[in-house]
């Protein structure tokens, strides 16, 4: 069995990645392959699982949960967060800076929205290329 972090799950769509704690590529997880309920898991919770070579990559089997994510509600998480700065104006009118795992998040849910079909190791190695893009322009924090 291998542990890791689910780092993004879809619902309605019934799919979504693990970030294996070993490393490598994210492992591919469909609903059919959770042991608990879909409705408990949700990006940060921690799974145990086997992993398998599927069609399009590697690919999650026998997925029980360890440890459940935190709940989140609606925008309100950090990245999101408003806040006045300091002459008064609002936070808004400034781009909000993400750390690489936060953009690796939000660039996987573009992808996946935009186009389903993306192999497992197509979107890791989107991912690596435009975190190193941000990484060399100095787009986003290393915390």
């Amino acid at each position: 069995m291998v542990t890791g972090k689910v780092v993004r799950f879809d619902h309605v769509r019934g799919y979504g990645f693990i970030a294996p704690h070993s490393g490598g590529e994210d492992v591919f997880l469909h609903t059919n392959d959770l042991i608990d309920e879909k409705y408990l898991v949700q990006p940060g919770s921690i799974v145990e699982f086997e992993v398998e070579q599927g069609d399009r990559g590697l690919k999650a089997s026998s997925v029980r949960i360890v440890e459940r994510g935190p709940v989140v509600s609606g925008p309100s998480s950090p990245a999101h967060a408003r806040s006045a700065n300091s002459d008064g104006g609002s936070a808004d009118d400034l781009c909000d800076v993400l750390s690489s795992a936060e953009l690796s998040q939000e660039v996987t849910e573009v992808l996946l929205e935009g186009d389903p079909t993306l192999t497992g190791a197509q979107i890791v190695r989107v991912r690596q290329e435009i975190v190193a893009l941000a990484k060399k322009h100095g787009w986003i924090e290393n915390y």
